[in-house]
């Protein structure tokens, strides 16, 4: 007969093999898994308060707050992404055909700036302007290639795309309406006890929603501003200068102004006086007084981390997992600190073994 500690370890084993299979299953699908899981999370509040008015119909209140988060979220950023798709393509055929030269733009800027600025570029090497104006071209066409390839790819993907949009929408269904009630078997399984596994499903509730509402909301707000001012003074493709705005925004300290400042320049260098300083006004006035306004708003002192790490986190993200990253990398480093710091706490502490 087999002794307890063996088959205990043989279950631990058999459950570790059995959950690594289950994830693996899921793997094509873990974007629409993670942002399910998200926007139940974001919705969850919104569904009880549905729920408490419609006197327990949970099916009911589930589909309004599907068909809220339909219309807040999930359908405006895809006629967004739309949209940044069309601009994006027909900015590759205008660089392509050589109809817009960016560096053509690039260099006479530098020809524009005062005689000592010009000749500090010439103390670090930077006054070949033929050079610097073929690097640039070279970088804008392999920009823009990278993004035609991408919308390529996108096309190709398309019935991909509409079964993970289903998949999606299929289990935040489920999600929100049987949130509560997961949330409490999946504690009640974890081998912890009832005040740190109380205490750790609250800290990462607050992790989600102030991630989601201090990186997404923020980026999307200064995004939406930057995109409007361009809009506002005829900039060429306002939409995806707006877009690019939004993913410079988690940036510290420049963000959204590598976009918006550059191009203030130029326009008060060539004369367009006016609009220049009214894009200058704006972006310093508005675009970037929104993160120190809106972001403590949204997700308070407690739950911030530090701008470095933001920037590590969404970096890597983005680099590992693609525009799923945006989030998940954030959101991965915001639970790391949430838990070492429960970890750390005073009565964490002293229940650790004695030396």
């Amino acid at each position: 007969m087999q002794s307890p500690t063996f088959e205990q370890k043989a279950f631990i084993l058999l459950l570790v093999l059995v959950t690594v299979a289950f994830f693996w299953i899921l793997l094509p699908f873990y974007g629409a898994v993670f942002w399910a899981m998200v926007l139940a999370v974001v919705f969850a509040p919104l569904q009880q308060r549905l729920l408490q008015r419609l006197g327990g119909k949970g099916n009911l209140a589930a589909l309004l707050t599907l068909t809220t988060c339909l219309l807040v979220a999930i359908l405006p950023v895809i006629f967004i992404t739309s949209a940044v798709v069309a601009e994006g393509t027909a900015l590759y055929q205008k660089l392509e055909s050589g109809e817009l030269d960016i560096g053509a733009y690039v260099t006479e800027t530098v020809q524009m700036l005062p005689p000592a600025l010009q000749q500090q570029l010439d103390r670090v090497g930077a006054s070949d302007l033929d050079g610097l104006r073929e690097k640039v071209s070279q970088a804008a066409m392999a920009g823009s290639q990278y993004l035609a390839t991408k919308v390529f790819a996108i096309g190709q993907g398309t019935f991909e795309f509409f079964v993970s949009f289903f998949v999606m929408l299929y289990l935040l269904f489920f999600l929100l309406r049987d949130g509560r009630k997961l949330a409490h078997d999946i504690r009640a399984t974890v081998p912890l006890g009832d005040t740190t596994k109380r205490r750790l499903q609250l800290k990462f509730t607050r992790v989600v929603r102030a991630t989601v509402k201090g990186n997404v909301v923020v980026a999307a707000v200064q995004g939406a501003l930057g995109g409007l001012i361009f809009w506002a003074l005829g900039i060429y493709s306002p939409l995806l200068w707006g877009v690019l705005m939004a993913f410079l925004s988690l940036l510290p300290a420049a963000g959204a102004g590598i976009i918006w400042a550059p191009v203030a320049v130029y326009l008060m260098l060539s004369g367009s006086l006016v609009q220049g300083i009214i894009l200058t006004a704006f972006g310093v006035l508005v675009i970037g007084l929104v993160d120190n306004i809106l972001r403590p708003i949204l997700v308070g002192k407690d739950t911030r981390m530090p701008d470095y790490l933001i920037l590590i986190s969404t970096l890597g993200g983005l680099a590992l997992l693609g525009l799923n990253g945006f989030v998940i990398g954030p959101l991965v480093a915001a639970l790391f600190v949430a838990s070492w710091n429960l970890f750390g706490t005073k009565d964490q502490v002293e229940r650790l073994p004695k030396p």
